[in-house]
């Protein structure tokens, strides 16, 4: 059977791989992509895909936020896959534009697909940066985990807000919850902006290629056609790499730079970089989605090698010396305003105190690595850990790294009651108010109470197995996480490895202006 399959954010660095890979299969009769019609990059790239792959490739020219042009690209198709989106740095830029792009497109797109007479298959491109900070304290997640998106950022706020609509549609639908994404222009994306130093030196991260996402989109029509992706549909997951991409903010720059001859310790200082309300973490149940679709073949270490043998001019960066590349590559960008360092001297106080803590925890930051913890040496400031038993995921459960999900996680879904959504409710802070639900009917809506007295009604796999809560008071924007987690045992057990009880912050925006206000 040939099937016609639309593609998002086919520019990308993911998307353009999800488009290659997918017309290898002779199954798929075409791809119809979505670029946007005011970006003359995103029109070449649609001309340049017409010209590689004529009828193959179909291209429609608008915008994910008119909804008339989500419609003419979902319109008679198979599959859908909605990676695009405007991602960092660019989001941290265009706040309204991100949620546009990436809230409302997702609604457009989604209610786009419900209207078809014969509705298409949905797959959703979301994002690690839902969970948001993490350290050695809980350096593993799952799905399911507290989504608390690190103050500030637009972009995975708006991710929550969209893949929240996705799950409680009538779609046949699946969510992936994209990690750090290695690709060949990374270098170049990363040294135009302040961003990298949002990276904290001791975050863990487990990264995957953009050609092993593209791999994976191709397995997912692939597999589905030949009937063995039932498991699939209707759930959430996350893209990890696997065992040998999961590092360190600190290994990330070392192997990367050490790629290139240049090392690492000699072209930046420990201090640069914030030290909490970033994200990532390493994936327990990433062999979930490798195991239905075994995309992840690329390696850390072995995709840096790829950059270099394909831009073979950084190479010259290990014959010069190390205080001109820290000058010139590293140094000039502490100075742009996506910068927390710059956010420091400009007194932008709310991005000091999201991103520090506070200007005294600045004063304590020691000036070289000698007297920094680096966890990836096994060092951190209570003492020394056993870095290699950590990151691996046979004593994720040993270790304790595992977080709540507030009900007896040992029962399969099929036993699932209405005793175990009263127990998830109540961790969160809250109640389950349905008197009654099918045990095991994880897809009926029931109707919750929050803590702070909102009722909504909600899927029990959006709440137990998805993370989300109430959709009022617990998606930001503002951040107001301090007060929440006094409340909800859920939110708390992750929030105070970062966050001090006493802090009572709630973090807004005006426009990019960061503001935040104390409360009691």
């Amino acid at each position: 059977m040939k099937v016609k399959v639309a593609l998002t954010g086919a520019s990308g660095n993911m998307g353009s791989e999800a488009l290659r890979q997918l017309l290898e299969l002779e199954d798929v009769e075409f791809v119809r992509i979505l670029v946007l019609g005011t970006s003359a990059k995103d029109r070449a790239f649609g001309a340049a895909a017409k010209k590689n792959y004529g009828d193959r490739v179909q291209v429609v020219e608008g915008d994910l936020a008119v909804k008339a042009d989500c419609r003419a690209l979902v319109e008679g198709m198979d599959y859908v896959f909605h990676i695009g989106a405007i991602i960092p740095p660019l989001s941290d830029h265009k706040p309204k534009a991100t949620d546009l792009a990436n809230r409302v497109g997702t609604m457009n797109m989604v209610d786009s697909c419900m209207e078809q007479e014969k509705r298409p298959k949905f797959v959703y491109t979301s994002t690690v940066a839902v969970y948001g900070h993490r350290n050695y304290l809980h350096p593993w997640g799952r799905v399911g985990d507290p989504l608390l998106p690190s103050v500030y950022d637009v972009y995975a706020a708006s991710k929550v807000k969209a893949e929240r609509y996705v799950i409680e549609s009538g779609l046949e639908w699946a969510v992936i919850r994209q990690t750090a994404m290695l690709h060949y222009n990374m270098m170049k994306a990363n040294m135009s902006d302040g961003l990298m130093f949002h990276t904290c030196v001791n975050v863990p991260l487990e990264w995957v290629s953009s050609r092993d996402s593209g791999l994976l989109v191709k397995r997912i029509v692939e597999r589905d056609l030949e009937g063995k992706a039932d498991a699939f549909w209707r759930r959430c997951f996350n893209i990890g790499g696997g065992a040998e991409n999961r590092v360190t903010g600190y290994d990330t720059y070392e192997i990367l730079l050490n790629t290139f001859g240049i090392e690492m310790e000699k072209v930046m200082k420990p201090g640069w970089n914030s030290i909490r309300n970033f994200h990532g973490l390493w994936f327990a149940d990433g062999p979930a989605l490798n195991d239905l679709f075994d995309y992840q073949h690329d390696s850390f270490k072995g995709f840096c090698n790829e950059i270099l043998k394909r831009f073979p001019i950084y190479k010259a960066a290990g014959i010069v010396p190390s205080g001109l590349i820290s000058k010139f590559a590293f140094e000039r960008l502490l100075g742009t305003d996506n910068s927390p360092l710059e956010w420091v001297k400009a007194g932008d106080e709310g991005r000091v105190r999201a991103f520090f803590g506070s200007r005294d925890n600045l004063e304590c930051l020691p000036d070289s690595w000698e007297g920094f913890p680096v966890l990836a040496k096994g060092e951190i400031a209570d003492g020394n850990v056993d870095y290699d038993a950590m990151r691996d995921i046979k004593n994720v459960k040993k270790m304790g790294y595992l977080l709540s999900h507030g009900y007896d996680e040992s029962k399969p879904d099929s036993e699932l009651d209405l005793a175990d959504m009263r127990d998830a409710a109540a961790f969160r802070g809250g109640e389950c108010l349905s008197e009654s639900m099918t045990k095991g009917d994880l897809y009926t809506p029931l109707t919750w109470r929050c803590h702070d007295g909102h009722e909504f009604v909600a899927r029990p796999y959006t709440v137990l197995k998805a993370g989300h809560w109430c959709p009022d008071c617990c998606q930001p924007e503002p951040w107001d996480f301090d007060r929440l987690s006094k409340f909800m045992p859920f939110f708390a057990q992750v929030w105070y490895d970062s966050h001090a009880r006493e802090e009572n912050t709630e973090y807004f925006t005006n426009g990019r202006k960061a503001l935040y206000r104390r409360f009691k």
